[in-house]
């Protein structure tokens, strides 16, 4: 997504005490473990922060360029999110949050890549910092959170982890 920020706010980190960047993910993450979400750590989140919204993308399906796992969005502005985010379209315990149709589920979807394939994938864990909260349903698709979240990303980070079978 190449988008203009709205304000120079500092980037956004993201860290999680599960995995380093570009580092391997656990298996407690993927499909072949619990398929848990990862905590999430986000450091010099603006105090501006209305919503957080989370893309999990897979970047190395052959003919697909970026591969949804997970979409989330109306979480509130945490500077840790929590590991094993609970399924469900809306989740009331996350103040409404919202996930989408990400690898056609509403909930995570870790990585699980083929026994045939042999070298690791990369998934980025994308963060976006929102000055609003979003009115678009659960049944969308990583599109329509794109373009919903247009104009509103006051700050974006990223984490990537890789997973091999």
């Amino acid at each position: 997504m190449k988008q203009k920020l709205r304000s120079p706010l500092p980037a956004l980190e993201v860290t999680s005490p599960a995995f380093v960047q570009g580092a391997p993910m656990p298996a407690l993450y993927t499909g072949y473990g619990a398929d848990i979400s990862p905590p999430l750590h986000l450091m010099n989140l603006t105090e501006s922060a209305v919503s957080l919204a989370i893309v999990l993308e897979d970047l190395d399906i052959p003919f697909v360029p970026r591969y949804t796992h997970w979409l989330i969005w109306n979480l509130p502005p945490l500077r840790e999110v929590p590991a094993h985010i609970p399924p469900g379209a809306v989740l009331a315990q996350m103040d409404g949050a919202v996930q989408g149709l990400g690898y056609g589920k509403h909930c995570y979807r870790g990585p699980k890549p083929p026994a045939f394939v042999r070298r690791a994938h990369r998934y980025v864990f994308s963060v976006y910092a929102l000055d609003c909260h979003l009115t678009i349903g659960a049944d969308s698709r990583k599109a329509a959170l794109l373009h919903a979240m247009e104009g509103h990303v006051l700050q974006r980070g990223a984490l990537m982890g890789r997973y091999r079978r």
